[in-house]
């Protein structure tokens, strides 16, 4: 396997482009990582304010978590064409700049649909530049891919941590407050455009044209394993997007203050943090089986924590259910990498994972605030969360990777 996977490595690398030094890849990785989630997490602390300025009902207020992820859905799949046709370093660099200026954009708006514009841009920017980073991670680390994923899945959630523990200090008691405290999460896109900017020019031919390739994988509809991965990964995301956007607003409604409310919100992204690199690194064998079941146990328990007795102990069930899903996350990520061969495949099978997980993950916030709405409480739409923690479970029995014959 690792002999397939070197030659993996060969054929991207062997088309006249300089090496990409490893240093230099991991920090673009996280650089890039980091960049990803406060433009959605930024939006939970402040939700109740913005739904004030705005007058939004609970369902669409959860169309600013979930219309990213739509989006996020959408675009993974014409991604790697946009690779092939402009480079993949191109791609990246446009997916970056688009973030940088929505999530700015967004402090400014005066009306709703301006407010979802921004938002789709958000959605945009992730979608491009997360496809991207699969394939990146397949050439760069072709051995160590669980491990190079966990670094990625950790810088994730070092971003979602920073937006979820400052956006409401930041904000304060002001109506408007709302608008700074989300809008500088733009500034950390200045930082994962220099890096990436650094990855171009080494990973550039000696013409100084960007790598491209003129190969073209087609989109893996007939696998019946690549269904299974996208579906796995789509309730996994769908946990995480309904509980990020929806953690405070629950425990604001079962009397918490607005402080207290965010360090919950913070719990659950610190132990996301923790979960990402642990059970990447963990997870050593192809057959990620036995540590996807241990981590959707463990998400499990919070779930049923948090339906049962949520005021028991708000901090235990918040810290269950992000270290469980977030080792999910980490090894989901990884499941397309270990069923293909070149990185060129891996960018596909990751855009076609992307494109119906991420599809599956944005009904979650919507789901859950409809179904506030018409309830009047959180109890039924939690519930309806362990139901999902438990298929998750189910599934982890049919993900035991294919059988990769040379050639293929």
């Amino acid at each position: 396997m690792e002999q397939l996977e070197d030659s993996a490595t060969n054929i991207t690398t062997s088309k006249g482009s300089v090496e990409i030094p490893l240093g230099l890849a991991i920090i673009a990785i996280i650089f890039v990582a980091i960049d990803l989630r406060p433009g959605i997490v930024s939006i939970g602390p402040v939700l109740p304010s913005i739904r004030n300025t705005f007058q939004l009902s609970h369902a669409t207020g959860a169309l600013l978590t979930s219309i990213p992820d739509v989006l996020m859905g959408l675009l993974a799949l014409p991604t790697p064409w946009l690779a092939r046709r402009y480079g993949r370093d191109r791609a990246m660099l446009g997916a970056i700049v688009l973030l940088f200026l929505s999530v700015g954009s967004r402090a400014f708006v005066q009306n709703t649909p301006e407010l979802l514009l921004c938002t789709a841009g958000v959605g945009a920017g992730i979608a491009i530049a997360g496809t991207l980073i699969g394939g990146f991670i397949k050439a760069e680390f072709p051995t160590r891919v669980a491990l190079a994923m966990g670094i990625y899945a950790t810088a994730l959630a070092v971003g979602s941590v920073a937006a979820a523990a400052l956006t409401g200090p930041l904000a304060g008691d002001k109506p408007n407050g709302w608008r700074m405290a989300t809008g500088v999460w733009a500034l950390l896109g200045v930082g994962a455009l220099i890096l990436w900017s650094m990855v171009k020019i080494r990973a550039a031919k000696p013409t100084g044209a960007t790598m491209t390739t003129n190969s073209s994988v087609p989109p893996p509809l007939g696998e019946w394993k690549a269904w299974t991965i996208a579906f796995f990964f789509g309730v996994n995301n769908l946990l995480f997007y309904a509980l990020l956007a929806w953690i405070p607003t629950i425990y604001r409604e079962l009397g918490y203050s607005a402080a207290k409310a965010g360090l919950i919100l913070a719990c659950f992204a610190i132990f996301s943090l923790l979960g990402n690199p642990v059970f990447g690194a963990l997870s050593r064998s192809r057959d990620r089986r036995v540590w996807l079941a241990v981590s959707s146990v463990i998400c499990c328990i919070g779930l049923v924590g948090l339906f049962t007795a949520p005021q028991f102990a708000p901090y235990l069930w918040v810290s269950l259910m992000a270290f469980g899903q977030a080792g999910g996350f980490t090894l989901g990520m990884t499941l397309p990498l270990d069923n293909t061969t070149t990185a060129q495949e891996t960018d596909v099978w990751n855009a076609f994972t992307l494109t119906f997980g991420y599809l599956i993950a944005s009904s979650g916030p919507i789901l859950v605030g409809l179904l506030r709405d018409h309830t009047g409480s959180f109890r039924v739409p939690t519930l309806c969360l362990v139901a999902v923690g438990v298929l998750m479970l189910l599934l982890c029995a049919v993900l035991r990777p294919r059988a990769i014959q040379p050639g293929s």
